[in-house]
This record gives C-alpha cells, structure tokens and sequence, in this order.
C-alpha cells in the first residue's frame, strides 16, 4: 500500500472542507535527519527518572534515582577535577564512570606535582639540600618522657581517689571496651546511664589533675 517508508498518521483539514479527517504523512526511511528527529521523540516522550552507577568494586552497573545519580557524581567530578588539576590523574573521559576517588587502587594515577622528600632545592646560600632537612625531629625528647610517665602515674592515683563505679568504666574504655560491653559488664541498662557516668568520671578526674592538664 506504501512504498519503503515509515506512515505518520496526522490530523488535517483537506481541501475546502472544514471537517477533520485522518490522513497520512511519509517519512523516508533513508531521512536519518527526520528519522533521527522521530526518533528523540519518541526517547523523551517515554523517558524516565533512572540513571545508572558503576560501581567498581562489584563490577555492575547499578540503578538509581536522577537525583542520586546527580549528587554522586558531583562529588567524584569535583575531586577529580582537582587531581587532574595536579598531574595526578590521567583518566580520559570514556573511563571517567570507573572514578569512586580511590586514587591508590587507580591505574590511572601519576604522582603529578607530588614532590618528594628526597627531592633537593637550593636554600639560597649556594647549598643544595633535601625536603627533609627541614622537617622538625618528631622524636620524644627525655624530658617529654619522664613527664609523660609522672602524668601517667597521678592519673593511676586520680582513679583512686573518684566513684570505684566510675574508675571501673574509665579502666575498661582505656582497654579497649565498647561501650556494649562494658554496659554489661556493669549492669548499666541504658545508653544514656553510661554515657551520664562517664562524663561524670572524666569530671572528676580533670578536677583532680587540674594542675596537669
């Protein structure tokens, strides 16, 4: 009935009548630019809110919301835009969806303008010297320990001297306890109980080494 051609029904008026009637407009299909046209139409009128995410540690492609989709990316474009910015990151734009800011495990890192330690400079006199000449000596000085251990010792006796209640929950947080486990190990039922008496316990002990802290 047609020849090679994609048939759109359209509504028009024809000739001197003024009744309505459906007739038909051909589109070539060889029209790429009206096919193309047609074809982002059709696209919008039937497009929707979802994106997709990569996730690399899963290697899959993930569905989200436009919103979602947006805020993500938003962070990531900004971070490596910075990296980008230093010569520490080569990562062309087809493999951009791959970024989650985990630059270590990136294969598409460069030490950019990362300098070294080791890297040396003139200091102005005619000397060349390292980075790490100038580096403070962060090493504890004799004196740093004996008042370190002299502080050690007055919190030992502070501990005496508060709530046997209140020690016992400073000991077990200095040792590493969560807060679950030492609320059983107590009997405290509530969060809000052994959070009160552990205020109360560094209370008591910033009175009592007041002159120390």
């Amino acid at each position: 009935m047609y020849p090679p051609c994609l048939a759109m029904p359209v509504l028009g008026i024809l000739g001197s009548s003024s009744s309505k009637q459906l007739h038909y407009v051909s589109l070539p299909l060889n029209s790429h630019r009206r096919k193309g046209h047609f074809m982002l139409n059709q696209d919008n009128h039937g497009q929707t809110d979802e994106r997709k995410i990569y996730i690399r540690e899963l290697h899959e492609w993930v569905p989200v919301t436009k919103e979602f989709y947006d805020n993500y990316y938003r962070e990531i474009n900004t971070y490596r835009r910075r990296q980008q910015k230093h010569g520490r990151c080569e990562c062309p734009a087809s493999k951009r969806y791959l970024c989650n800011m985990d630059c270590w495990t990136c294969s598409y890192l460069t030490s950019g303008d990362t300098s070294s330690l080791n890297d040396t400079f003139d200091d102005g006199e005619g000397n060349e010297v390292e980075h790490q000449d100038f580096l403070s000596d962060l090493s504890p000085t004799v004196e740093s320990i004996i008042e370190d251990q002299e502080l050690l010792n007055r919190l030992f006796d502070a501990l005496e001297q508060i709530n046997p209640h209140y020690a016992k929950i400073c000991w077990l947080w200095a040792n590493g306890s969560s807060e679950r486990d030492i609320a059983k190990a107590l009997g405290i039922k509530s969060q809000s109980t052994l959070n009160y008496q552990r205020r109360q316990a560094l209370s008591q002990l910033k009175e009592i080494l007041k002159d120390w802290v």
